[in-house]
């Protein structure tokens, strides 16, 4: 008798076993897409990118057209919106507003081991939509490299390594909504 009710129960459990999965597998499950936007398509169709001319003391000429290339593939590759030059519903304007060289790690003999290339960029995101998405804000990144190589030697690269962190960090406070 003991063993018919310990089995009754054993087979009641599996069948509610059985139904939480069967609902879990065809219910309404979320989905999170960590690089993508949060943006509702049936709102937000194009995005306009204006220049981003350079405003910094100093100027490293091919930054401004990294970056901008790195922003736009960026938007097409990670949104469903279409870029336009004129009206559009999101737009994203500013200039890069720093280009600074700074000694870092210093050695006994007080040289810098290390220099930092940093870049900053101004950023004014404009919904057309909601203005309480709107954001004026200055973004930065930086990477270090030897001091013994010269700049004009290593500068391609990492302005395209530095470009890539500030487009995301531009994209996930802008477009991304995070």
């Amino acid at each position: 008798m003991a063993s018919n009710k310990l089995s009754c129960r054993l087979a009641a459990l599996q069948a509610l076993l059985c139904a939480i999965v069967a609902v879990a597998l065809t219910g309404c499950i979320p989905s999170y897409k960590f690089n993508g936007s949060a943006l509702d398509y049936t709102v937000y169709k194009t995005v306009s990118v204006s220049e981003f001319p350079i405003r910094a003391a100093l100027v490293y000429p091919p930054l401004q057209q990294t970056f901008e290339n790195e922003l736009l593939d960026y938007i097409s590759r990670n949104t469903r919106l279409r870029t336009t030059d004129g009206a559009s519903d999101l737009q994203l304007e500013g200039e890069i507003t720093g280009y600074n060289l700074t000694p870092q790690a210093v050695t006994e003999n007080a040289l810098a081991s290390q220099t930092r290339l940093t870049i900053t960029v101004r950023v004014r995101y404009t919904d057309n939509k909601n203005d309480k998405n709107n954001i004026d804000q200055t973004f930065s990144a930086y990477r270090d490299f030897d001091a013994s190589l010269l700049i004009t030697d290593v500068q391609d690269d990492l302005c395209q390594q530095i470009s890539k962190e500030l487009v995301e960090l531009i994209f996930n406070s802008t477009l991304g909504n995070w």
